[in-house]
């Protein structure tokens, strides 16, 4: 099955999310996914008032910052969210830009220690675990959650480099990757985080989220072009611009490479947000096989 997401930008103020989610959950899209970008807008903050604005609407958030948060607090906050809201989030942790990192002074030496550290701990945490560990970075004295969630709870973990890629198959419950990558180059990356699973013995199911630039309407391709040029040479030639059918195309094509969740980035300038979650919803979801 592959569902269909929109992101609902930072860059727009808070006030605006409201709108956003009702519209989204009135159209019937499936998921709509939130940004923990510094420093704009909260990842749990945005979440909890989505969820409470909604009735059915899933909600991601990807990605938590991993150096900015203490595990302990995101277990709680994380927890706390699936039992409010059982079965409608999905939340995922990730290294943070290193540039922002050092600019809140949280960068540390090896981000990917800090990942396996961190992922390994919240994952026990959201199980009902007792963890005491001294790691590098993650440090638990005798911690438990006083009120884990009631079912199982997947931790997903953002990647691009190889070894960020490999791990989030090791220590992980599922693969975040960017905008930047075509189905070549997902294959590619499932390939690495198979690498990772099969060292950790992981078999099973394995959700995918992908996100793809995404533009309808008048200058849609320019407005992916532009939005491309700005996020550097690692996104040219990736996106998709134009009619329903053409979007769908592009999210076909991830499915068929791996992708379990396909997420639509609108450009930064989107003139009309609430319009193009409706048209994702209304237009594109039915010429995607669920």
């Amino acid at each position: 099955m592959t569902s269909l997401g929109v992101v609902y930008r930072p860059q727009l103020p808070p006030e605006r999310l409201r709108p956003i989610a009702r519209a989204a959950d009135e159209a019937g899209l499936d998921e709509l996914w939130l940004w923990e970008d510094c420093f704009l807008e909260s990842g749990i903050a945005t979440a909890s008032a989505a969820l409470a604005w909604t009735e059915r609407l899933h909600v991601g958030v990807g990605l938590l910052p991993v150096p900015l948060r203490n595990v302990a607090l995101t277990a709680m906050e994380v927890a706390t969210l699936h039992r409010l809201f059982p079965g409608r989030v999905t939340v995922g942790i990730g290294h943070g830009l290193q540039e922002w990192m050092g600019q809140a002074g949280a960068r540390v030496e090896s981000p990917v220690t800090l990942l396996r550290e961190y992922a390994t701990a919240l994952r026990a945490l959201l199980r009902g675990e007792r963890v005491s560990t001294q790691g590098r970075y993650v440090r638990l004295d005798d911690v438990a959650l006083e009120w884990p969630p009631l079912a199982p709870v997947p931790v997903l973990a953002g990647a691009v480099g190889p070894r960020s890629l490999r791990l989030t198959g090791e220590v992980a419950d599922g693969t975040v990757i960017d905008a930047r990558v075509t189905p070549e180059g997902l294959r590619a990356a499932l390939d690495l985080v198979s690498e990772g699973r099969r060292e950790s013995g992981r078999t099973g199911a394995w959700p995918v989220v992908v996100y793809v630039l995404a533009a309808t309407g008048p200058g849609a391709r320019d407005r992916v072009a532009a939005e491309a040029e700005r996020s550097g040479p690692a996104f040219q030639g990736v996106g998709a611009a134009g009619a329903a059918e053409e979007i769908a195309g592009v999210v076909r094509g991830l499915a068929v490479a791996g992708a379990t969740t396909v997420v639509l980035q609108p450009t930064a300038d989107e003139p009309d947000p609430e319009g193009f979650v409706r048209f994702a919803a209304e237009q594109v979801r039915p010429l995607v096989p669920r």
